[in-house]
């Protein structure tokens, strides 16, 4: 009698997928997004199709929805009303020949005419690179401390960089007020310990708004250079050593090169959401800074005026599209050298 033969990996791999697709397809997010696909009548998405589906049709809802109804905002006009915008399509009578479109551009054109939102937007994008280049700063030394560190420890360090995002971001910056405000925690140390003779002046200053940029976004930019630095094949530094190259020359031409995707991807992550921030410049900038945060606030809830504000926040995502193309244009260069 012949003995059982044993499945190999490729066989026992391929039961493994399938039976993760079995357990995928009783997910509630693919069931649902089965449910919804049947009543808009589309049938017969069965399978790893179903579960592809999910994602793509969450980023419809959440993301190109959105994005239609603030474009389509953008071109009305601004009325004393609830909502405080003109609708775009109005019926003049009863038949379909009586449909006026008003399509208002001119609230773009006022962004271009108005300094205001081109000092905003410059002001926006000056303290958006400068925090990114701190951050960087800081979080690839600690980066590479955390990826060369022993298994034992690399898992606290790690940790230790995501333990901030278990309390609230709001209270995170708050906090920061205590410790910059004249008789907080940090100018009562500077004085105790001689540094200075009187408070310094450290809250609601540019200085406070870059510190709690960088602060809040510094995980942001460890944790993609963590992930590309720690899997960096190291034979290529000893072979460089075993060449005679000094430690310094072989960082600079092997360890950063190939650590250039988690540099691009960590200044994305910091530099995109940190284009409009509100939260941070509000609490702890001067009551006179110019951020496009915070004049998108203005025009939503002080001037009630959602067109141009909706105008500023399609601006604004053109300008942050430009990074994003860049960044996958940069992905196909190295896929495209790999292969």
């Amino acid at each position: 009698m012949k003995p059982a033969v044993q499945p190999g990996g490729s066989q026992r791999f391929g039961a493994a997928v399938r039976r993760l697709s079995g357990e995928a397809r009783n997910l509630p997010p693919v069931r649902w997004t089965q449910a919804l696909l049947v009543r808009l009548g589309v049938r017969g998405l069965r399978g790893r199709t179903a579960v592809i589906a999910v994602p793509y049709l969450w980023l419809l809802l959440f993301f190109l929805v959105p994005f239609v109804i603030v474009l389509k905002i953008s071109f009305s006009e601004a009325q004393i009303a609830m909502p405080p915008y003109q609708p775009l399509l109005n019926w003049a009578g009863d038949g379909l020949a009586d449909i006026r479109l008003n399509v208002n551009p001119g609230n773009y054109v006022y962004l271009f005419e108005d300094s205001l939102y081109l000092r905003a937007f410059a002001n926006s994008l000056q303290v958006a690179a400068l925090s990114t280049a701190l951050a960087l700063v800081i979080g690839y030394p600690l980066a590479y401390a955390i990826a060369r560190a022993g298994a034992r420890w690399r898992a606290i360090l790690l940790m230790l960089v995501i333990l901030p995002f278990w309390t609230s971001f709001l209270l995170r910056v708050y906090a920061w007020i205590g410790i910059l405000k004249s008789n907080g925690l940090l100018n009562n140390l500077l004085l105790w310990l001689g540094v200075i003779d009187h408070p310094v002046v450290m809250l609601q200053t540019d200085f406070a708004t870059y510190l709690g940029i960088v602060y809040c976004y510094l995980p942001f930019m460890v944790m993609p250079l963590y992930a590309n630095l720690e899997k960096m094949d190291l034979s290529l530094l000893e072979a460089a050593e075993d060449l005679g190259c000094r430690p310094l020359r072989a960082f600079i031409s092997i360890t950063l090169p190939l650590s250039t995707p988690g540099i691009v991807a960590g200044c994305m992550l910091v530099f995109i959401p940190a284009v409009g921030e509100y939260v941070i410049p509000a609490l702890l900038g001067p009551a006179d800074s110019l951020m496009i945060g915070k004049v998108l606030w203005t025009e939503f809830f002080n001037n009630r005026d959602w067109p141009v504000a909706s105008a500023v926040a399609i601006a604004l995502l053109l300008v942050l599209v430009a990074p994003i193309v860049y960044f996958q244009r940069l992905q196909g260069r190295a896929s495209g050298a790999r292969t």
